[in-house]
C-alpha cells in the first residue's frame, strides 16, 4: 500500500492507495512543531480504526510548504514504516521527475502542491487547463496540453479573509458560509458576509480564469477548469467557469509521482 502526504499551511491531507483505490483519508490540522513520535501516536490510531497497519505501507510519498513538517514526515517513514527515505519520489521539489515541465521564472519557488495538481490534472484532461485550489491562499495553476506548467496567480484564501473580518472590525461576526445566503442583497449583517464571501469570490474565479485563459490560451475556446482544496466545493456554485471539483486530486497526483518515479531509472535533477 501506498501512503500520500499533503502537507498544507491549515491542514494536512493523507490517503493509503491500495492499487488504484483510496482505501482511506484523512484531513487533520497542520502543526509546524509536530514530532516524529507524535505523527506516529496520531496515525497508529487512525490506522487502527481503519483496519490498517505500518507494515502494510510499502511505499510513501510527501509533498508540503512546511520545512518542519515534512522534516517529521520523513523521519515516520523511516523510523514506523521501515521505508528507505533516500527513494527519490519520497519528497516532491522542483527536481521531482513528474512529466510536467515547469516554465516559471524561478522552478524551486513554485509549492510542490501545486505541481502535484497541475500532474493530476493534465492526466486527466489532457488539455490546457487551469487548477484552482482553494486553500489558506487560493492558487491558480496553468498548465497547457503540452505539459507545461506557466505560473498562475496566488491571493488570500476564503479563510484568511473571514478572520480579518472578524478581528479587525468591532462588530462583524465569524461567520458559517456553508449556509448559502436565500439572495445576493443581505438584510441581516451575516447573511450580507455570506454573500459577499460566496458571490464575491465566484465573481473573482470568473474574472481570473477570463484573463488567465486570454492571455495564456487565446486560441482555445475550451480551457478545462478544475477546482479542488477544502472550500472548492462552496463557492463552485457561484462560478460560471468550473468545470469540474475534485477534492482528491493533490492525493491522486502523489500517486502518479511515486508510479512514475518508480518506473523511470533517469538521474536525479530534471525536471522532466
Amino acid at each position: 500500500m501506498l501512503l500520500c502526504v499533503d502537507v498544507g499551511n491549515s491542514h494536512t491531507v493523507s490517503g493509503v492507495f491500495k492499487g488504484n483505490q483510496l482505501v482511506r483519508r484523512w484531513r487533520l490540522k497542520s502543526d509546524k512543531n509536530r514530532t516524529i513520535d507524535e505523527l506516529a501516536i496520531r496515525y497508529y490510531s487512525l490506522f487502527q480504526m481503519a483496519n490498517l497497519y505500518f507494515d502494510d505501507i510499502s511505499g510513501f510519498i510527501v509533498a508540503g510548504v512546511v520545512p518542519t513538517l515534512e522534516t517529521s514526515w520523513l523521519g515516520f517513514a523511516k523510523q514506523y514504516l521501515a521505508i528507505d527515505i533516500h527513494n527519490r519520489s519520497m519528497v516532491v521539489t522542483h527536481e521531482t521527475k513528474t512529466g510536467i515541465k515547469v516554465l516559471i521564472d524561478n522552478p524551486k519557488e513554485v509549492g510542490a502542491d501545486r505541481i502535484v495538481n497541475a500532474v493530476a490534472a493534465n492526466d486527466r484532461f489532457h488539455n490546457d487547463l487551469i487548477v484552482i485550489d482553494f486553500g489558506t491562499a487560493i492558487t491558480f495553476d496553468c498548465v497547457t496540453r503540452n505539459k507545461e506548467y506557466r505560473g498562475g496567480v496566488i491571493l488570500p484564501g476564503i479563510a484568511i479573509s473571514l478572520d480579518a473580518l472578524a478581528m479587525r472590525t468591532a462588530k462583524l461576526p465569524r461567520v458559517d458560509i456553508s449556509q448559502a445566503p436565500t439572495r445576493v442583497t443581505g438584510t441581516n449583517t451575516v447573511d450580507a458576509i455570506r454573500s459577499g464571501v460566496l458571490h464575491g469570490y465566484g465573481g473573482m474565479i470568473d474574472r481570473m480564469v477570463e484573463r488567465l485563459s486570454s492571455e495564456l490560451f487565446p486560441d482555445n475556446d475550451s480551457v478545462d477548469i478544475i477546482a479542488t482544496g477544502g472550500m472548492g466545493r462552496l463557492i463552485a456554485p457561484y462560478s460560471e467557469s468550473i468545470d469540474i471539483t475534485d477534492p482528491l486530486l493533490t492525493l491522486t497526483g502523489l500517486k502518479l509521482i511515486y508510479e512514475r518515479n518508480k518506473e523511470m531509472d533517469l538521474p536525479r535533477g530534471d525536471v522532466m
